[in-house]
């Protein structure tokens, strides 16, 4: 079984619309935790995941403080990968032990929970598996950086599979579940096996992720790339081999297409030679040929074709300057 969640809710009655989307989409098998009723006047939230058969997978932003009423939450049966982006978690352990987690850091943990808590504003991912997929004792939590190679190619995957998950067929959803345990097992023990086939749309999703955030930078090559994801550069040409564009081919486009903005926001004012360097262009005839090819004018070309001219404003009894 799958089903996937996304919704925004906050306000009178946010609450019990959130916990009834998520019972609905995602089951018993995941149950929603009980809540301290202090918590809930002012409950609002995003939430976006999915489930896959024995998996679950959800990335949650809480508008207010969040805290559960102190009894048992999950399943005994359970793993769980809490990757937190912004804020801080609290997450209670059996036996009076209690984990706080800040953002950029992560923890895995196996078996029931006695509470937990969010501070306001704060944002997190979290992985549920069976505890099989996982060797971890129960009542145990280890944490870790939350934004190793192998963190951002598990949320890389997580966020893949939520996008094409009601067009997966049986063997496409059996094969996304399996990769995301595998990728946790990766996580937990602070190593992927990047010849591993499966991986590679996640790695290419990551490599693309990265390179999105460094467009401008001088020193952003496929090699640097595949340095901070911790694989070789041929692994990483591996993982493009069934993408559209090889991977130095799409940041040459992702810089087209950020020098095409850049000359639509400034019209005539724009400098194309200034437009050509900020993006990394450092040949003015290249960058002009590559621009032409992709959008069929040069740059000097679309600059002048998209600028608009001020309109003058006539003031009423004013001169008109004849």
């Amino acid at each position: 079984m799958h089903g996937s969640l996304s919704v925004s809710l906050e306000g009178t009655g946010a609450f019990g619309d959130f916990a009834r989307a998520w019972r609905s989409r995602m089951g018993e098998g995941f149950a929603l935790a009980p809540f301290d009723r202090g918590t809930l006047a002012g409950f609002g939230a995003r939430s976006r995941g999915f489930r896959l058969r024995d998996t679950m997978f959800n990335r949650f932003e809480n508008a207010a403080d969040l805290r559960t009423d102190g009894r048992s939450v999950g399943s005994q049966d359970h793993v769980r990968l809490w990757i937190v982006d912004r804020g801080s978690w609290r997450i209670g352990l059996p036996g009076g032990t209690e984990h706080t987690v800040p953002a950029g850091r992560l923890l895995v943990q196996t078996g029931r929970l006695t509470h937990f808590a969010a501070s306001p504003g704060s944002a997190v991912r979290i992985l549920v598996l069976p505890a099989a997929e996982i060797r971890h004792g129960p009542d145990r939590a280890a944490s870790g950086p939350g934004d190793t190679p192998e963190a951002r190619l598990l949320t890389a995957h997580a966020a893949t599979v939520g996008r094409m998950l009601d067009d997966l067929g049986p063997a496409g959803l059996d094969a996304a579940r399996d990769t995301l345990a595998e990728l946790a097992r990766a996580v937990v023990r602070g190593g992927a096996d990047d010849r591993e086939p499966r991986l590679s749309p996640a790695l290419a999703q990551a490599a693309r992720d990265l390179a999105d955030r460094r467009l401008t930078d001088p020193a952003l090559t496929p090699t640097v790339i595949a340095g901070e994801l911790n694989v070789s550069v041929r692994t990483l040409q591996r993982a493009f081999a069934g993408e559209e564009h090889s991977l130095s081919a799409y940041i040459r486009e992702r810089r087209l297409e950020g020098a095409r903005r850049a000359l639509l926001a400034t019209g005539r004012r724009a400098s194309v030679a200034d437009v050509a360097a900020r993006w990394q262009f450092a040949d003015g005839g290249h960058f002009a040929r590559l621009f032409r090819r992709r959008y069929g004018q040069t740059p000097t070309e679309y600059a002048r074709a998209t600028a608009v001219d001020p309109v003058p404003v006539t003031v009423p009894g004013a001169p008109s300057g004849r």
